[in-house]
This record gives structure tokens, sequence and C-alpha cells, in this order.
């Protein structure tokens, strides 16, 4: 029993209309390479999807382009003129734009100013005003944040200074400021210094801070003397 014949006419299902689309692309792109290669012909196809997916084949004895030149050639129809004059209006347009930037840049500046009435003119100077406002305004936030990153610079560096000083005040009303127990314990057993006088006598000498120490004691020199 056969296959019964299918009406030709969009498919309203979505989803089988995606099925039966996938399907007969795939067939249509092996019978397009069959011909290529059967009859040495130069194919080029081009499919776009309801969703605007695009699917193509071009056999390799050719390219796309130059198929489509071949087509322009022989039917007359130049495919790039409409192309051509859109790019053209796209440009006509842009440089227009330019040359009126331009020369609103030569207003700004004093220039090509004959040209205007009463009505331009204010307008211009308006707008030169409101510039000038914006710049301005800029100008004096750069100038706060400038001045508030050199107060504080300011002010740590102020701290740093007094912290330096009351420093230097405790070292100078207490020479061992800033020295613990052990610290002042080693100094005191470095101070024994030890004199060779000769073969039959030695001499040590004990020198003892006269400045009171951590303890509050205060020690007087000695003299040791040994023949």
């Amino acid at each position: 029993m056969g296959r019964g014949k299918i009406e030709i006419k969009k498919i309203e299902n979505l989803t089988n209309r995606q099925v039966t689309y996938s399907k007969r692309r795939v067939g249509i792109m092996k019978k397009a390479k069959e011909i290529a290669v059967l009859c040495d012909a130069q194919v080029s196809l081009i499919m776009f999807s309801s969703t605007g997916k695009l699917a193509e084949y071009c056999s390799p004895t050719t390219d796309v382009k130059g198929t489509y030149e071949r087509y322009q050639a022989i039917t007359g129809i130049d495919l790039w003129n409409a192309q051509y004059e859109r790019m053209q209006n796209t440009l006509k347009h842009l440089m227009e734009i330019n040359q009126n930037l331009r020369r609103e840049i030569r207003q700004r500046n004093g220039k090509e100013l004959e040209g205007l009435d009463i009505k331009e003119l204010r307008g211009l100077e308006q707008t030169l005003d409101e510039s000038l406002r914006i710049v301005r305004h800029r100008k004096y936030h750069v100038i706060a944040t400038q001045t508030d990153t050199y107060k504080k610079k300011l002010k740590s560096t102020r701290e740093v200074y007094r912290a330096l000083m009351h420093e230097m005040e405790m070292k100078d009303e207490n020479p061992h400021y800033g020295f613990d127990a052990e610290d002042h314990s080693r100094m005191h057993e470095n101070s024994i210094q030890l004199v060779n006088n000769g073969p039959q006598m030695l001499s040590f000498r004990v020198v003892q801070p006269s400045q009171p120490n951590l303890l509050g004691i205060s020690y007087d020199s000695h003299d040791l003397s040994l023949a």
C-alpha cells in the first residue's frame, strides 16, 4: 500500500512544520550534491527557515559569488544596485552630520558667525553658557576632591610628627625609655670592662650609670684592683 498524497500547503502546526523542514532540507541538499556530481553541474543553493536559520550548499567547482555574477550577466538583473544605493545614502547622511558638527565646533570657537541671525546667536550663547557651567562644576568637584585628599594626608603627617616629638621628649626625660628590664640588665653586664695592665696586674672597672635605672636606684662608680 503506497503513501497517501500530501496536500501542498502551509503546515499550521509549528512543531510539524519544523520537523518537515528539517527532513526535506536534508533531502534537497542530498539531491543538490547528487546532481552536481552526476551531471557536473554548478549548483548553488541557499535556504532560510521560518526562524531565519541559514542552510546553504555550493558545488565544489564554483563559488556563491561566481554563481551570482553569472546570473546577473545572463539575466541582466543587478543584485547589488539596491544595496549600493542604500550604502550611498547612508554615507551621504553621515557626511552631512560630520559637516554640521564641524561647523558647530567652529562657531563655538567664535568663527563663521556672519550668517547667523539673532535667534541662532542667542541659542549659541545659551549653549556656551551651559557648557561653561558644566565645565566649572566639574572643575570645582576636582578641586574639592584634591583638597580633601591633601587634608587627610596633612592630618596623618601631623599625627606622625606628634608621635615622634612625644617619643623624643620621653627619651630626653629618661635615657632608658623604650628598654625593658632584660635590656637594662644586659647593658649593666656589658659595662664591666676588662683591662690588661701587664702580666702581674689585672684591673677591673665597673662602670655603672649615674642616672637612675628603671627601678629608681642610682649607682656610684667603684674601682676594683687586683695586684
